[in-house]
């Protein structure tokens, strides 16, 4: 049982990861938040929430590749605008992993609803 769970867990992170670009993340943190709580209670809650996070990534990492081929593949992806993003994006993402270990577990849950409600917003308004 706990297989399909995670199956279905895996196939929701991979579809909005393969609809939103990286939006994979938004359902990963909170469902590795939960897992990891679950088994591991000699976890602190600060550490985590952290390990949620960085975990997500590596999980977002793989989705992405799988998407980024697929677009690849069908012909949709634009190299000269994605490589207009691609050094200050990885500078930023150096920067925020560097960051995870510095900032409080609270803060990085309000952080991340908050930017959550604004991309809902946003979007919503467009």
């Amino acid at each position: 049982m706990i297989y399909l769970k995670r199956f279905f867990e895996g196939v929701l992170c991979g579809l909005l990861n393969g609809f939103f670009g990286s939006g994979g993340g938004v359902a990963a943190v909170p469902i590795l938040e939960h897992e990891l709580r679950k088994s591991s209670a000699e976890i602190p809650p600060e550490e985590l929430t952290r390990r949620a996070h960085a975990n997500s990534v590596a999980v977002i990492f793989a989705l992405s590749l799988t998407a980024a081929a697929a677009y690849f593949f069908s012909g949709s992806i634009d190299f000269s605008a994605a490589w207009r993003y691609i050094p200050a994006g990885a500078a930023g993402a150096l920067a925020g992993s560097l960051f995870l270990r510095k900032i409080r577990a609270a803060w990085l849950q309000k952080l991340f609803g908050a930017l959550i409600c604004a991309a809902a917003v946003r979007t919503m308004l467009t």
